[in-house]
C-alpha cells in the first residue's frame, strides 16, 4: 500500500481556481502527477517548503491568493526556485511545467 504516492504537492490558501488550474495543466503537460491540498498557513514560503518536504518527489508549490512559489526539498526555507506575484495564465502554466521539469531534472522554461 502506497501512503504517499510520487507526486508534486501543491498547497494553497485561498488560491485562485483559474491560477491553480493553469499550474496543474503545466504539470500535466510534462507528465508529472500532482496533489492539491488547502491549508490555513498565510506564508507562501512555509506552504511551498512544507509541500516539498512531504512530496516523495521533493518538489512543492505554495499559493496564497495570487502569489506562487516553487520549492525543492534540498533548498532552505525561503530560497524558492521561482516566486511570481500575479502570474498571467501563460506564466502560471510555465510555473507548473517548471515544477515538473525540476522533478525530471530538465532545463527550465523562461517565465
Amino acid at each position: 500500500m502506497i501512503r504517499n504516492k510520487p507526486s508534486i504537492h501543491l498547497y494553497h490558501n485561498a488560491g485562485d481556481d483559474k491560477l491553480i488550474k493553469e499550474i496543474c495543466a503545466g504539470m500535466e503537460e510534462e507528465g508529472v502527477p500532482f496533489e492539491i491540498s488547502a491549508y490555513t498557513d498565510s506564508n507562501v514560503d512555509s506552504l511551498c517548503y512544507e509541500a516539498s518536504k512531504t512530496s516523495v518527489l521533493g518538489v512543492g508549490i505554495g499559493i496564497i491568493d495570487y502569489l506562487v512559489a516553487i520549492q525543492m526539498s534540498p533548498l532552505p526555507k525561503g530560497k524558492n526556485l521561482f516566486q511570481v506575484n500575479h502570474p498571467t495564465s501563460i506564466q502560471a502554466r510555465l510555473l507548473g511545467m517548471n515544477a515538473a521539469r525540476a522533478v525530471k531534472r530538465m532545463p527550465f522554461k523562461p517565465i
